[in-house]
């Protein structure tokens, strides 16, 4: 995650490399991390681009797990915004 500081919607960037499995898992796994990040785009700061690296282990990965797991990554935004604004 980086915050840019820019004026714009926040950018959200997938790697999701062929270690993941066929290429109907990895755009299975592309589109539910579209999805979680969807809902999350209200809660990260504008200007901000995430790139998320999806492991082989997010291919057998629930809905739930990748919702947790990214949440759990986006809450660490929130003390560094606080720490580079003071």
């Amino acid at each position: 995650m980086m915050p840019t500081g820019e004026s714009r919607a926040a950018r959200f960037g997938f790697i999701v490399s062929k270690q993941v499995g066929t290429a109907v898992v990895r755009n299975t796994v592309r589109r539910r991390l579209k999805a979680v990040c969807a809902e999350a785009l209200p809660r990260v700061p504008e200007g901000t681009d995430v790139v998320i690296r999806a492991l082989p282990a997010s291919a057998t990965a629930s809905f739930a797990e990748l919702r947790a797991d990214v949440n759990r990554c986006l809450g660490r935004l929130a003390p560094a915004q606080t720490a580079s604004a003071s």
